[in-house]
Formats: structure tokens, C-alpha cells, sequence
């Protein structure tokens, strides 16, 4: 089974939340219409960021682990390699 490792933030350089799954349109979906009550719903953390696509959950699992164990500036230095101006990429998933 493929997976995604992701990181949603709730607006430029703002609180961020990392996360994995195996259907990322899917479950930014379910943070966007706050159906899990948490963290992210909570803080009102919905922008798609960022994410990686693996093919194995296994090692996308273990790349979140790194991510969540890294600095607040190496993580964002990851988001602006990929998305300089933070735009929410969830409609780009839709494409």
C-alpha cells in the first residue's frame, strides 16, 4: 500500500500539523470540514501545505517521524522548497 506524508498549516508560517495517509484527497478533505475533532479542527490548521508521495505507508510513516522530530525551521524551509508563497495545494489534488 502507497501513502503520503503531508503538513497542513493554518495560514503563511502559521501553526503547522503532520500527518500520513494512505488517501491524501480524502483526508484533507476530512481536516478541511473538521470531521476529526482535534488538533487541527481545534486550531483551525486546513492549508495543504506540503506532501510526499511514497510507495510503501511504511516508509511514509517513518518519514513523518523524522519531520515531527525536526526544528520549526528546517520544516519550513521544506514547505517553501516545494510551495514558496504557501499555497493551499488541496485543489491541485483534484485535477
Amino acid at each position: 500500500m502507497s501513502g503520503y506524508v503531508y503538513i497542513l498549516a493554518s495560514q503563511h508560517k502559521g501553526t503547522l500539523y503532520i500527518g500520513v495517509t494512505n488517501d491524501l484527497a480524502r483526508r484533507i478533505w476530512e481536516h478541511k470540514n473538521d470531521l476529526m475533532k482535534g488538533f487541527t479542527s481545534k486550531y483551525k490548521v486546513h492549508r495543504l501545505v506540503w506532501y510526499k508521495y511514497y510507495d510503501r505507508i511504511e516508509d511514509a510513516i517513518l518519514h513523518e517521524k523524522r519531520i515531527k522530530s525536526w526544528q520549526r525551521e528546517w520544516k519550513i524551509r521544506e514547505i517553501e522548497e516545494m510551495n514558496p508563497l504557501w499555497k493551499d495545494l488541496y485543489e491541485q489534488l483534484n485535477e
